[in-house]
């Protein structure tokens, strides 16, 4: 039976150059969108989106979501406390069941903000249940996501500094044959590796071989800090020649102009965090460096142990950020700040469409299109914290907050409606409260 949604009289903000922004309706058929026009007329259920900002649903292209059980127990920590407090502390005590709870009311956390797609960097592989677990978590909720398979994080020592243990190919594999036979489905498959700086060679190459082989795209923290890495990561991959597509670079902070062109060349991807590179000391989010080169940055959360797990707070971090370096950058000499800043339509470009096409789904999700995956999110704006609207497109960077999210639809199926989520979400903050309990009881020796 076929069902169908009419999204009437919203501003809509397509992201599709082709449509751009009207006052319309948008028709969704199923799973997918139908049309998007001024006035559409069908026999479906109408939803009235009157005094409202339509937009594709956001795509957060980095976020450990197993860390929700531990949200906020690191909010002064820089890189290197995070390493010791986080992935040598509490990550070798979670358990599948902590793996699971944390998925759930972490992508639970995603819908309600309007996160839409999430890619899961998922390195708390400690057995496989723990992998079941992260992956059957996601599927429960209806998030359309990329699960990057990582490693296991049972002690600092053996997993990121010039580790000698690979990533488990024959349940890599197992998962591929389990849960991603096609990669058509809401959920598809990616594999988050350590890279140089953290693991031996011969530990790089066999994590990129295996990656080549299933034909799922690759996800690496690169350029962040002093713990790692900082420097020639990719360079070091180029002398490796493992350099290709469906490769994503995270945080780029200190790339070489060398390194820039390498990525564009080779076709890698980016994905930034703002919040977190700004907070943790990873250095400046590299937005405008990046598309000045013609790449297409995309936005992430990363981790919730720090910073909140909204995609709006990611929006502000990074048109902030970047415009106070080029200014800072330009007031010590007394020269003119250059008009070449970055705009609240790229930076919604990249909470969106170029968030798409990071994660490799550009042709299902990220715009209003025709023919598209229904991922639409409804953004009420009548509060006081968006009206009176002037630009559609500032109101949603500038302005919004999680509050003002009415409804969310995820390949045509309502996620949240009239500002509710349509799940049980005292069921997920009890079972996530609950391992937030049993963690810090069983490490409690260790972190004092």
């Amino acid at each position: 039976m076929t069902t169908k949604t009419l999204i009437r009289g919203g501003t809509v903000v397509s992201m599709d150059p082709q449509i751009g922004d009207l006052t319309g309706d948008v028709l969704i058929e199923d799973d997918q969108i139908i049309a998007v026009e001024p006035n559409i007329s069908a026999d479906a259920e109408v939803i009235d989106a009157t005094d409202c900002i339509v937009i594709p649903g956001f795509v957060d292209t980095h976020r450990h979501t197993w860390e929700t059980a531990i949200r906020g127990c690191g909010p002064n920590a820089a890189l290197d406390d995070y390493f010791v407090e986080v992935l040598d502390t509490l990550a070798p005590a979670y358990r599948p069941e902590d793996v699971r709870a944390s998925n759930v009311a972490g992508s639970l956390e995603c819908l309600n903000a309007g996160i839409t797609t999430l890619v899961d960097w998922s390195h708390i592989n400690n057995t496989p249940d723990h992998a079941d677990a992260a992956i059957t978590a996601l599927q429960q909720t209806g998030i359309r996501a990329q699960y990057a398979y990582g490693s296991a994080n049972l002690s600092l020592a053996d997993y990121w500094f010039d580790s000698k243990i690979a990533i488990p190919a024959d349940d890599v594999r197992r998962v591929r044959e389990t849960y991603f036979s096609s990669d058509d489905g809401l959920l598809t498959m990616g594999l988050a590796t350590r890279g140089t700086g953290f693991c031996m060679e011969e530990v790089v190459r066999a994590e990129w071989k295996l990656a080549r082989e299933l034909g799922i795209p690759i996800t690496v923290h690169v350029a962040m800090g002093r713990l790692a890495g900082r420097f020639a990561m990719v360079k070091q991959l180029e002398d490796y020649g493992l350099l290709g597509p469906h490769t994503t670079y995270i945080h780029c902070c200190h790339f070489s102009d060398e390194e820039w062109q390498l990525v564009k060349d080779s076709g890698g991807t980016i994905s930034v965090a703002p919040q977190i590179e700004m907070q943790m000391g990873h250095g400046w989010p590299p937005l405008l460096q990046s598309r000045h080169l013609g790449l297409r940055p995309s936005l992430s959360i990363d981790a919730v142990t720090s910073v909140p797990g909204d995609m709006f707070t990611e929006m502000r971090a990074a048109f902030g950020a970047d415009r106070a370096r080029v200014h800072a950058d330009k007031y010590e000499p007394n020269e003119r700040v250059p008009k070449e800043v970055l705009t609240a339509r790229e930076i919604l470009e990249a909470a969106t469409i170029d968030g798409a096409y990071t994660a490799g789904l550009e042709d299902r999700t990220g715009s209003l299109r025709p023919g598209k995956q229904a991922d639409i999110v409804i953004i009420e704006a009548k509060s006081l914290n968006m009206a009176p609207v002037i630009d559609p497109v500032a109101a949603v960077v500038l302005c919004a907050d999680v509050s003002n999210v009415d409804s969310v639809f995820v390949a045509g199926q309502a996620k949240k409606r009239n500002g509710k989520l349509l799940a049980d979400v005292d069921k997920a903050r009890a079972d996530v409260e609950a391992a937030r309990d049993y963690l810090l009881a069983a490490t409690a020796e260790k972190r004092q």
